[in-house]
């Protein structure tokens, strides 16, 4: 039907062209100019009025073509006023238009749920291109690296070298755990890589998530198997050890009762024998006493959370302790803020790890000037508690960071080397975390991060 009209409408032009030149011909021959040139000009009129009408559709399509060019689809053409031969055009122009608006905000809103997808979850994403230049980062990359900005991934050096140097090294697919310092804290990074092309562009985009928790965790459950197996073992094998040392020991003693000098036997003999039973039953339940003080701990699984006052809980550590600090001449200092910190915790077991700390620390200041520790309690910038015990003693060496929350590992002549890793299974139940700074010659820092 437009085709149809369009015809007519240009049939009907053309008539009137070839009316319009015979008239100004026929003037033209007669001699009559004025009106021959009167005619001429309407001609001239008609014929660009004629190409107008044939072109005009072109000029509309053009308009549509450049307007979807630059994405600018709220352009509307009006259809009512519309010749009819342009008015389905028009129509067929705007349902378009109406289509790739409806495309835009689906994509858009699209586009919006998936920025605030990324933002919230807790693995840090990032992607650049070739040359580096970061095209996206989302939030959890930014604080978890305690990053506000990057805009070439070739900046990271600066901050992380570590990680960059992990980065650099990552082949797609291939999950690495890079271990990284952050300000006061210690983590742990599983890093995966995967690359792609965009409108002809290549990109690495990098994922990494913290698993400093949950490696801990099945590092501690590890332990804790291992050691339950080694207790019981232990108890097993030490228990008769000590029950048969007690008998001959017993024997002994009765031997040496009956006479002043047993028949065939020295009494020097037996007094050496006694004393050989003596301490092997000495030291056999002395292992059993700490198989069994190990096992008791290990089988806590549930703390009892109650409301504690911190500045309470600092003030019975300062009263259990105060003696023998005073006898090895060391300062305890308490600082609280705010003073009316509450903590939901075990009271009992967080009693037990400040006591194995500070004890700890009591240790690391011996023989240094002016001994002095401090229970410092806090919050952070994201509201997390945090509980911390400072001394200015002589340090722990860098190559055995890794290594104190090991259990049964040691630096000290008589310790156990089961406080730290009990401190530290306390703190996972809690869902919490044990860290350590240190530097030799200046002190040590363990924070208690609730």
């Amino acid at each position: 039907m437009i085709f149809k009209r369009l015809e007519v409408g240009i049939l009907v032009r053309l008539l009137g062209l070839f009316a319009l030149l015979y008239a100004a011909v026929y003037y033209a021959h007669q001699g009559s100019y004025m009106p021959a040139l009167f005619l001429g000009l309407l001609l001239t009129a008609l014929s660009l009025e004629l190409a107008r009408y044939v072109a005009r559709g072109n000029q509309e399509l053009a308009s549509f073509l450049l307007a979807m060019k630059y994405r600018d689809f709220s352009q509307h053409f009006n259809e009512s006023s519309a010749e009819p031969s342009l008015a389905k055009l028009h129509a067929a122009f705007n349902q378009i238009n109406g289509t790739f608006r409806q495309l835009s905000t689906e994509k858009e809103a699209q586009f919006t749920y998936l920025q605030t997808v990324l933002a919230l979850i807790d693995t840090g994403i990032i992607s650049y291109d070739t040359e580096g230049q970061v095209e996206w980062v989302n939030e959890s990359f930014k604080q978890t690296l305690a990053l506000p900005y990057l805009h070439n991934i070739h900046a990271l050096p600066k901050r992380h070298p570590v990680l960059y140097e992990a980065i650099m090294q990552l082949s797609p697919g291939v999950p690495t755990v890079v271990k990284l310092a952050v300000g006061q804290k210690t983590m742990q990074l599983l890093l995966s890589a995967t690359t792609f092309k965009l409108q002809n562009r290549s990109f690495t985009l990098i994922a990494f998530k913290n698993v400093s928790h949950a490696l801990d965790e099945t590092e501690t459950e590890a332990w804790q198997k291992l050691l339950r197996v080694m207790t019981h073992e232990i108890m097993n094998s030490v228990a008769p050890i000590a029950s048969l040392a007690d008998t001959l020991r017993h024997h002994v003693r009765l031997e040496k009762e009956k006479a002043t000098v047993p028949l065939g036997y020295d009494a020097n003999l037996l007094d050496d024998v006694e004393e050989g039973i003596r301490i092997i039953q000495h030291r056999s339940e002395g292992l059993l006493n700490f198989a069994q003080v190990y096992r008791n701990f290990s089988k806590i699984t549930t703390p009892l959370l109650t409301t504690i006052y911190v500045q309470e809980l600092f003030r019975s550590i300062q009263t259990l302790l105060a003696r023998q600090l005073a006898e090895q001449h060391v300062e305890l200092t308490v600082s609280v803020q705010p003073a009316d910190l509450l903590l939901q915790a075990d009271s009992r077991l967080m009693e037990q790890v400040l006591i194995n700390l500070v004890l700890n620390a009591a240790h690391a200041v011996e023989g240094r000037p002016q001994p002095q520790i401090q229970l410092v309690a806090k919050t952070n910038d994201t509201g997390r508690i945090l509980l911390e015990v400072i001394d200015n003693g002589t340090g722990i060496p860098t190559a055995l960071l890794d290594s104190i929350f090991i259990p049964f590992f040691t630096t000290h002549k008589h310790g156990s080397g089961i406080g730290l890793s009990l401190a530290k299974q306390i703190m996972h139940l809690h869902k919490g975390s044990i860290q350590v700074q240190s530097e030799e010659g200046i002190g040590s820092v363990f924070r208690l991060t609730f």
